[in-house]
């Protein structure tokens, strides 16, 4: 289970490390020990030795593999460091910019864009469909608000007529009885 999201060519940004914030193209990947080799990126010294007579013993700078999980890609179309998700195009799972829905892959790119198009006009339409919603319900709500506090100030005002009638006869009967 060692897919890895980056590709030879890609162009990647080093996060942690010597040389975080680096960018360069990936040289090579490696899937098995979850690595990749960065173009420019933790360069290492490598003593050379001279093999016969005519070759010449030397100290050559290589660049080391580093964990796949130090680098993230950059996306071609909003040049930003993005994780990948991944759509399916036409059958094909196809790498896709997190941040932009941009295709990562080239050959991908023209189909990714129509559909992140159509995904975001019904994306709209939905967002649109439930603020009217939203609104229908506040308007019920508030409806059902005034309808019930118009009737519990009508039956509080009928209950205190009823209790201040309720006293004038207490006192009529007990102004009668003396």
């Amino acid at each position: 289970m060692n897919s890895l999201s980056v590709k030879k060519g890609d162009s990647v940004v080093v996060l942690s490390g010597k040389d975080s914030k680096k960018t360069g193209e990936v040289l090579a990947v490696s899937p098995k020990t979850n690595r990749v080799i960065v173009k420019g990126v933790n360069v290492v010294k490598k003593h050379k030795k001279a093999r016969n007579a005519q070759q010449k013993s030397e100290i050559i700078s290589v660049e080391a593999p580093i964990n796949a999980s130090n680098v993230l890609v950059v996306c071609p179309a909003c040049n930003k460091a993005t994780r990948i998700a991944h759509a399916e195009v036409d059958g094909k799972k196809v790498r896709v910019c997190k941040k932009c829905g941009a295709s990562l892959d080239k050959e991908f790119k023209k189909a990714v864009k129509k559909n992140a198009k159509k995904e975001k006009s019904e994306k709209t339409k939905n967002e649109a469909e439930n603020k009217v919603e939203k609104v229908e319900k506040v308007e019920k709500e508030t409806k059902t608000k005034s309808t019930k506090s118009t009737a519990a100030k009508s039956t509080t005002k009928s209950a205190t007529t009823k209790t201040a009638t309720a006293k004038k006869t207490t006192t009529k009967k007990s102004a009668t009885s003396k």
